[in-house]
């Protein structure tokens, strides 16, 4: 699935190129890519819930202070290891990520149907986040930055 999200952040997010608003069009051109019907299905479920999330309609969350700590269900520290979720702390703390922001990204994560979830996915979900979610162009050119600079020693 992670494949899937991968192919269209880049192919029609990214690359600027015109998103084909038929779905039927959109799962063809998906099958001729070799991907699986099951996993296209999945992947434009996902999708919708990060719609539903940039419409606010989804996430249901509580905002902490800034000297407030996430703590992760056992669910969450399951999908996510001690490295991504000190990714996240990281990105907070340079201010890439706020606490809204930062439960979005959870929220798609666990919404990813995979048992292997590694820090480079995570990254793709994060841009992906704040791609599509208004207001955050900076935080996202920022994590573009973080990800494509060679001159960051951090984050590679």
């Amino acid at each position: 699935m992670m494949d899937i999200l991968m192919y269209l952040f880049e192919t029609y997010i990214h690359s600027d190129a015109e998103l084909m608003i038929d779905q039927d069009e959109l799962e063809d051109e998906l099958l001729r890519a070799g991907f699986h019907q099951q996993e296209i299905y999945k992947a434009l479920h996902w999708l919708e819930g990060l719609a539903a999330l940039q419409q606010g309609e989804r996430l249901d969350m509580a905002t902490g202070s800034a000297n407030s700590t996430r703590i992760y269900t056992q669910d969450e520290t399951l999908r996510l290891d001690v490295e991504c979720r000190g990714f996240l702390l990281f990105l907070e703390q340079v201010k890439v990520l706020t606490t809204e922001t930062r439960e979005m990204v959870i929220d798609r994560i666990m919404g990813l149907e995979t048992q292997e979830f590694t820090l480079d996915d995570l990254k793709w979900v994060i841009l992906m986040v704040l791609f599509n979610v208004p207001g955050n162009e900076n935080a996202y050119t920022q994590m573009e930055e973080l990800l494509y600079s060679t001159e960051q020693g951090l984050v590679h």
